[in-house]
């Protein structure tokens, strides 16, 4: 049995996935004290890299998770404010998902305050597009 028709035996997976990470990481940019200056020109600006530093690691997964947890908690406000103003909750119902927003956000103010981080370092900044959240009104 052959993987994907290439002539290799399929228990070589591990090889495969070895040989699409490799070339994957040749695509990367050089960090930026593995680039040399251009003989007679001026340095270039720094590369953009992922940098995995064990002794942050964890904050950094923790600022990842708790991102897409705000991004989360902001879409479903947004999607509470549009049913309440449609009108199509009954004023039990506003005041209970009110009540659970005012609780989640309080909730992620804890969570940022727990790992030494703000609101606003969970608002990544995605270049050219701008920032993943939306600016704090």
């Amino acid at each position: 049995m052959t993987a994907e028709g290439d002539g290799r035996p399929a228990g070589n997976r591990f090889d495969d996935i070895a040989d699409a990470a490799a070339r994957a990481f040749r695509l990367l940019p050089a960090a930026p004290q593995d680039i040399q200056p251009p003989a007679g020109g001026a340095p270039r600006g720094p590369a953009h890299r992922v940098t995995a530093d064990p002794d942050t690691v964890e904050r950094d997964l923790i600022k990842l998770v708790l991102t897409l947890v705000e991004l989360l908690r902001q879409l479903m406000e947004r999607q509470a404010l549009q049913r309440v103003e449609a009108g199509g909750l009954t004023e039990e119902q506003e005041e209970r998902l009110g009540a659970t927003l005012m609780i989640l956000h309080s909730r992620m103010v804890e969570l940022c305050e727990q790992y030494d981080l703000t609101l606003q370092d969970l608002n990544l900044d995605l270049g050219p597009l701008g920032t993943l959240l939306p600016p704090a009104e």
